[in-house]
C-alpha cells in the first residue's frame, strides 16, 4: 500500500507540474524562447568569431612598412586578444548582467534580442579561437595557390582558406553550439522567460521545484541529442562530398 501511495504521489507531482492548468504551455513558450535565443546567438557568435579570428590571424601575419600600419596592426591584435581574454576569463552570468545593465536599460527591450546579443558576444570569443586554430592548421601553400590564381589576401581567405578551416573545425564548432544552448539556461537572471525560468515559475506554484526542473532537463536533453544527431549527419555528408 505504501508503495502504491508513493507511486501515486510521484505521478501526481509530475501531473501537477506539466498537465494541470495547461502548464505544459509554459514549458513550450519557454522552449520557444530558448530555441530562438540559441539560434540567433549561434549566428551572431559565428559572425563575431569569424571576424575576430580573421582579424587576429591577418594582424599576426601582416608586416607594416610604416609606423601608422604598425600601430593599426598592434591595435587590432590588442583589441582581439582583449575581447577573447575578458570573455573567456569571466563567468557568463556576470557577463549577462553587465551587458544587460550597460546596454538594455529599457523595460520594453525584447527579451529574445537581449539574450541573443549577450550569448552571441560570449560565444564569439570561443568561436574566434576555434576558427583561428582552424585557419592556422591550413597549409601555407594554399595561400600561395590563391595568389597564383590572382586573388588578394581577403579573397584567398574567404574562398580558399576559410572553407577548408571550417571543415576541419566543424566538430569543435558543433560542441561550442551545444554548450551555448545549455548556457542559455541562465538567461533568467536578466528577466528572460526561457525554459528554465518557466520551470522555476511552475515550481513556485506547485511548491515542488524538483519535477519541473527534471521536465526541463528532459527538454534540454532532447534538444542536445537532436543537435548532436544533426551535426553528425552534416559531418558525414561533408566527408562524402570530399571523397567525390
Amino acid at each position: 500500500m505504501k508503495g502504491s501511495a508513493g507511486v501515486g504521489e510521484f505521478l501526481e507531482s509530475y501531473y501537477n507540474a506539466f498537465i494541470l492548468d495547461n502548464r505544459y504551455l509554459a514549458y513550450l513558450d519557454g522552449l520557444k524562447i530558448t530555441l530562438l535565443i540559441s539560434f540567433f546567438a549561434i549566428i551572431l557568435g559565428s559572425l563575431i568569431g569569424i571576424i575576430v579570428a580573421i582579424a587576429k590571424v591577418t594582424a599576426q601575419k601582416s608586416k607594416g612598412k610604416n609606423w601608422f600600419t604598425i600601430v593599426c596592426i598592434k591595435l587590432v591584435n590588442t583589441i582581439c586578444n582583449g575581447y577573447i581574454n575578458i570573455i573567456r576569463g569571466t563567468p557568463v552570468m556576470v557577463q549577462l548582467l553587465i551587458i544587460y545593465n550597460l546596454i538594455f536599460t529599457s523595460r520594453n527591450t525584447n527579451e529574445i534580442v537581449v539574450g541573443a546579443i549577450c550569448f552571441g558576444i560570449n560565444s564569439g570569443a570561443y568561436v574566434a579561437e576555434i576558427v583561428r586554430a582552424g585557419i592556422e592548421s591550413i597549409d601555407k601553400g594554399q595561400n600561395e595557390a590563391g595568389r597564383s590564381l590572382g586573388l588578394n589576401n581577403i579573397q584567398t581567405m574567404l574562398y580558399i582558406i576559410l572553407p577548408q578551416a571550417i571543415k576541419n573545425i566543424l566538430p569543435a564548432l558543433g560542441n561550442e553550439f551545444i554548450v551555448l544552448v545549455k548556457e542559455t539556461s541562465v538567461a533568467g537572471v536578466i528577466a528572460v522567460t526561457d525554459l528554465t525560468k518557466a520551470a522555476q515559475y511552475i515550481g513556485s506554484r506547485t511548491y515542488q521545484p524538483l519535477p519541473p526542473l527534471i521536465i526541463t532537463a528532459v527538454f534540454y536533453l532532447i534538444i542536445v541529442l537532436g543537435l548532436t544527431k544533426f551535426l553528425g549527419i552534416f559531418e558525414r555528408r561533408m566527408r562524402q562530398g570530399d571523397k567525390h
